[in-house]
């Protein structure tokens, strides 16, 4: 690829940013990567959540000549971007699970033909004969990863399906990649990297540090009654994080009867409902939000004051992410943990959980085949509806192990459970114009439909339009009942194609049915994980329990900033603010331990050696040991790397 002097890349990069997004300036890093993909390199972006991830694909994107594919596993956020990005002017398209053959046909060939500048595809599409075949027909500018850190076994997102990006990659020699991640360890940086195939080594990472963030956490005996004395006495925009569906919505009634503006929002929602609960958030008529993690992904508002987590999420990388959508304004905000003792055992349980026993796995999968009726030897690529909630009282399974029990299925490759697909009502015109307008003559109801129609929305004679009966009836003057009748005729008779909206969990089998005997769980998808969430949980533990250590300093440490500074903003600064153990001190300890660790030696004995309190002494230990590859502790006993415990 020709690549113009770096100073005319940057004025066209400059002039797309200002036409379709209206800003004068890009943001930190951000086009640093946009020149590196110009420039044909293969890149990893690591940007904190908020930092404008998506523009350092559309930029370049827009400059090139061709398309760019983009990777994401998340569904809505899929829709959303494609949504925007129509909006604002850019041909834009996806294609995901749920979808007709045809349908997925019509947009894939619209991106050979059409002039599209992006495809979204979760990375399940990609092994499929269709797409394959497809893709050999376009013309792709630029691969673009979303969510990379789920490419990587060390990530807390793994997804086996996203190993099959690498064989796409075979595919395109010569298109640069970007990959694109909110958090990810050093361990987990190399690995992306590396199972993406980079020509060489390529990061553009910004620093993990929020200096107007302050990171607090509040041991608590009643987690209700501490809510609602800190949102009383502090202002601002608010997210409540919880776990459970049920919990946030009796959170919010909770808030709702203390005259505090709030409301809850979860996955099982409405596509209309999650609208309208958003949009009042932004627009300041709700203060607060009380939501599981479904709500934040693509949620662009800069002035959240509080970030207030009342269960405990299961990573230091999912803590960071939800954290961090505090203050994006750069103005001071606060991330609020409310911890008590319940919260370790809780965490404990969460491991079991996640991971049932593999009998019980198996015999979900054969109630599941049976639940289906799809018989031994059959069922690959068949797509079926699926309420979890009717399949459990069925077979009287528990239902969160069951869920658990289905992912793990899906990632050792049997099927793929998608929940909660909400898809909008989808129209194309079958006739011609010619025929349309025949028929329209005889009904003047249906006439005036169509015109509203057509007036309403373009492409309809050549692609699936997405369109919302609401807005439909509103402008004819008929009840969106009426809408969906008509449309339902017309589509009868062969004159359109009418996809009513939509909302439904899905299961689609990746291969035959297999007999129960044979199945087999891989230690990927199983042991492995296990082992890493319970290394997660751990770490999570750690952060939490520790009372010593700045919490910021523990957070840029777990990402890879070994040289923080304390941030004299968290409740541990302000604790050890009496009795400081500055950051040089800390140093000062690692250099002892080095110079003292001639053999190993009992973390005790070792504290006691150092010029502090053995409190003090043994945290400061510990955090070096949780963080700096060089230290190990077994069975209480410390020593240095590869050295030898008699």
């Amino acid at each position: 690829m020709e690549t113009p002097n770096n100073r005319k890349d940057s004025k066209i990069f400059h002039e797309i940013l200002e036409k379709y997004w209206g800003y004068k300036a890009f943001r930190p890093v951000q086009e640093d990567i946009i020149q590196s993909i110009f420039d044909g390199k293969d890149t990893l972006g690591l940007m904190p959540t908020g930092g404008g991830k998506s523009i350092t694909f559309q930029v370049p994107a827009l400059a090139m000549d061709g398309i760019c594919l983009v990777i994401t596993p998340l569904i809505a956020l899929m829709k959303d971007q494609v949504d925007n990005l129509q909006r604002i002017g850019i041909k834009a398209t996806t294609v995901y699970s749920g979808m007709s053959r045809q349908e997925v046909i019509v947009q894939l060939e619209n991106c050979i033909f059409g002039d599209y500048k992006f495809l979204y595809v979760s990375p399940e599409r990609l092994t499929s004969e269709l797409f394959q075949s497809k893709l050999s027909a376009m013309k792709v500018c630029l691969l673009a990863i979303d969510e990379s850190h789920c490419i990587s076994q060390w990530g807390y997102d793994f997804r086996p399906s996203y190993l099959n990006i690498s064989a796409i990659r075979e595919k395109l020699p010569n298109v640069p990649v970007l990959a694109l991640t909110a958090s990810a360890t050093p361990a987990v940086v190399k690995d992306i990297q590396s199972n993406l195939r980079f020509k060489e080594k390529n990061v553009f990472q910004k620093s993990f540090f929020r200096h107007n963030l302050a990171y607090i956490k509040r041991s608590v005996e009643d987690k209700e009654v501490a809510l609602t004395d800190i949102l009383r006495k502090t202002e601002g925009c608010t997210i409540v994080y919880m776990r459970s569906r049920g919990g946030v919505k009796e959170i919010a009634e909770l808030l709702q009867r203390k005259n505090i503006p709030a409301n809850f929002f979860h996955a099982g929602l409405n596509k209309e409902e999650k609208h309208i609960r958003q949009m009042q958030w932004k627009d300041d008529e709700t203060r607060v939000i009380v939501s599981t993690n479904a709500f934040g992904m693509g949620i662009d508002k800069s002035d959240v004051r509080l970030v207030i987590h009342m269960d405990m999420p299961g990573s230091l990388e999912e803590y960071y992410q939800e954290a961090g959508r505090a203050g994006r304004d750069e103005k001071p905000a606060y991330a609020i943990a409310l911890y008590s003792k319940e919260d370790n055992t809780k965490l404990k349980r969460r491991i079991s959980n996640e991971y049932p026993d593999k009998d019980f796995i198996k015999r979900v999968y054969e109630a599941l085949c049976n639940y289906l009726q799809i018989a031994e030897g059959y069922g690959i690529n068949s797509v079926h509806d699926f309420t979890i909630m009717d399949f459990c009282k069925a077979f009287k399974f528990p239902v969160l192990p069951t869920h658990h029990a289905l992912k793990i299925l899906e990632l050792s490759g049997y099927i793929e459970y998608t929940e909660e697909i909400e898809s909008a009502s989808r129209l194309i015109f079958l006739a011609t114009k010619e025929e349309l307008y025949h028929t329209l003559r005889q009904d003047r109801k249906t006439d005036e439909l169509i015109q509203i129609i057509l007036r309403s929305y373009t492409g309809l004679f050549s692609d699936y339009v997405y369109i919302n009966e609401s807005y439909i009836a509103t402008r004819t003057g008929i009840t969106q009942g009426e809408v969906y009748e008509i449309l339902m005729r017309l589509s009868k008779f062969r004159l359109i194609k009418y996809i009513p909206h939509k909302k439904t969990p899905l299961i689609i089998f990746t291969q035959n049915r297999e007999a129960q005997k044979y199945l087999i769980i891989p230690k990927t998808a199983y042991e492995n994980r296990k082992e890493k969430s319970e290394e997660r949980i751990n770490k999570v533990l750690g952060f939490f329990n520790e009372e010593h250590i700045c919490r910021s300093r523990m957070i840029l440490s777990y990402f890879g900033e070994k040289e923080a500074k304390n941030c004299n903003k968290c409740d541990t600064c302000l604790k050890e603010s009496e009795t400081p153990l500055s950051n040089e001190e800390l140093e000062s300890i690692r250099e002892l331990l080095i110079k003292t660790l001639t053999e190993p030696t009992l973390i005790t004995a070792l504290a006691e050696s150092l010029p502090y309190s053995a409190e003090k002494s043994i945290a400061a230990i510990r955090f070096l040991i949780d963080n700096e590859e060089q230290f190990i502790l077994k069975d209480g006993v410390v020593s240095l790397k590869d050295q030898k415990i008699k």
